[in-house]
């Protein structure tokens, strides 16, 4: 955002799903208009580790507020929310076609999707170096690719022609494979049952497509290093949040600060999880993590 002379404003998260807590982002519109310094002019929501946002509230502050929404669904790409996918409530989603996530490529790769007409012009431009597109077009002629007309200043962010073949043959089993992944994220619910702090919960009306799946534990890194003994990788995702980090630190944060998104960074630790994932191989690590005693 501060490519683009944008201020970002950090809201907290809600400790159930890790996901914005629409009442912290009215909070954090409130005290930004009550200050004058900024206006406030879009929400970004995320789709945390594969699970949709509260859309219908974040989408009821947005309106109300006359802001943009932008769901970022790197990670939550197949997603819904009462039979609605994020782009039912938001003006733009991104998604993320990167080999780890649920629907990925063989390199690296993603795309930005909208039903309004006049956002999809732009952004195809600016993709294309800010090539021109039909609006730009009316009333003069250029007799050459439209490509090779810059009306705007974009840049090169264009899917590479083989990541888009292989995700159309992915794309085909892809609906298949989000149901396999409630089948494994079920079973790790159940077999680590009073083991750990706490395993996913999931919106209620929501399916995730279990980019990750996230337990918590109080001795988190002890955990790790044991299962690490028992041929058990795990990962921990944004070890340091970003409000934290030196670039961003001096940005402003909502009322009250970000005290669960604080605390739930020393916690977090991602479990092997993919569609394929065979229930043997999952007792294993459901067997390693109960054993930890730490």
């Amino acid at each position: 955002m501060p490519w683009v002379g944008a201020t970002p404003v950090f809201v907290d998260v809600l400790a159930e799903t890790f996901n914005l807590d629409p009442a912290k982002l009215e909070a954090a519109i409130a005290a930004v208009k009550a200050e004058g310094k900024l206006t406030p002019r879009v929400v970004i929501a995320v789709d945390l580790f594969g699970q949709p946002a509260d859309y219908p509230a974040i989408k009821a502050i947005c309106d109300r507020e006359g802001l943009k929404l932008i769901a970022d669904s790197a990670q939550g790409f197949g997603c819904t929310l009462n039979g609605h996918h994020p782009l039912h409530w938001a003006d733009v989603a991104t998604t993320s076609f990167f080999p780890a996530k649920p629907l990925g490529c063989y390199g690296d790769g993603g795309a930005v999707l909208t039903n309004d007409p006049v956002l999809w012009d732009l952004m195809d431009s600016y993709r294309v170096h800010g090539k021109a597109v039909a609006p730009d077009l009316v009333g003069r002629t250029f007799d050459h690719d439209t490509k090779y007309l810059n009306t705007r200043i974009g840049m090169n962010s264009r899917l590479d022609t083989i990541q888009a073949a292989i995700l159309i043959e992915k794309l085909a089993i892809f609906e298949d494979e989000i149901d396999l992944r409630q089948v494994v994220a079920a079973r790790y619910a159940e077999g680590l049952k009073g083991a750990v702090l706490s395993t996913p919960d999931v919106i209620a009306g929501g399916v995730s497509v279990w980019a990750q799946y996230v337990i918590e534990h109080q001795n988190r890194d002890g955990l790790a290093a044991h299962l690490k003994t028992q041929g058990v990788p795990t990962a921990v995702y944004y070890p340091v949040p970003m409000h934290i980090q030196a670039p961003y630190a001096a940005f402003p944060r909502g009322a009250g600060g970000l005290p669960v998104t604080e605390a739930k960074a020393e916690t977090v630790l991602a479990l092997p999880m993919h569609p394929y994932l065979g229930e043997a191989d999952q007792q294993t690590i459901i067997d390693a993590i109960r054993s930890f005693n730490g």
